[in-house]
């Protein structure tokens, strides 16, 4: 029997990289997956159409994190196609690097927006609609560990989703629900690597113990433990899915 047999995750940012590759790897493992987009719809139907042709079941739904509403609209829909959401997944989330003397509003609230505000709409959400003995695994990032520059605000985002994440699995443990969050490491994804030149790829990949860079099925790997019902007795814990870079 597959490890997350008859069980509905719901994965936000999912159309693509790393989101896309945990969809895909509970959906193997057993799983019925909401794949969450905000504005990638074409990503997204090609996400469910390559969970569904390897005999898995999936659908997407769009929906801003960053808005109440469509986060309500989305855990509603979840429930109305698949009748309960086992699994939250938050891994919708963006990353702006500029100095902090270079920072604008709009760029510190649009982060906050998605990687904050997301991630609490869709545990208030969580907190009465997720099925009892249910896991949510959050997103955080191997960078709260360090200390780049350009990073502050990102890493101030990173820092709150973590707090949020060890409070939340206390307000939900007496539901038998385990939260927890993971940190990636630099990760070989569109997102990730558009832009670096390839001297700083390889200055990257060379932080780690095993001189590379972290691949999305790694950190697929570990959501889908953390999501078994093999992990119940991890919570309110964040794990480095680093390589041994920090």
């Amino acid at each position: 029997m597959k490890t997350l047999e008859n069980k509905v995750a719901l994965v936000t940012g999912a159309s693509r990289g790393i989101g896309a590759a945990i969809a895909s790897e509970l959906a193997k493992n057993g799983a019925a997956v909401v794949v969450n987009y905000a504005g990638g719809k074409a990503a997204a139907d090609e996400t469910v159409a390559a969970i569904v042709a390897a005999g898995g079941k999936a659908i997407a739904i769009q929906g801003d994190v960053s808005k109440t509403e469509d986060m309500t609209h989305l855990f509603d829909e979840a429930i109305a196609a698949f009748g309960k959401i086992d699994i939250l997944v938050n891994n919708a989330g963006i990353m702006i690097t500029k100095l902090i003397k270079d920072t604008t509003d709009e760029d510190y609230t649009r982060q906050f927006d998605i990687n904050v505000k997301g991630t609490f709409n869709t545990l208030r959400e969580a907190a009465t609609k997720l099925a009892n003995n249910g896991s949510v695994i959050n997103l955080s990032s191997t960078t709260t560990r360090l200390m780049f520059p350009t990073y502050a605000t990102y890493v101030a985002t990173k820092g709150a989703v973590e707090q949020l994440t060890r409070v939340f699995a206390k307000e939900v443990g007496a539901k038998g629900i385990n939260v927890n969050s993971i940190s990636p490491g630099p990760t070989n994804t569109e997102l990730f690597t558009t832009g670096k030149p390839q001297e700083v790829m390889d200055r990257l990949a060379s932080l780690s113990a095993f001189n590379r860079l972290g691949e999305p099925q790694d950190i697929a790997n570990v959501v889908v433990f953390l999501a078994s019902d093999a992990a119940k007795w991890i919570s309110g814990q964040n794990i480095g899915l680093n390589g041994a870079v920090a």
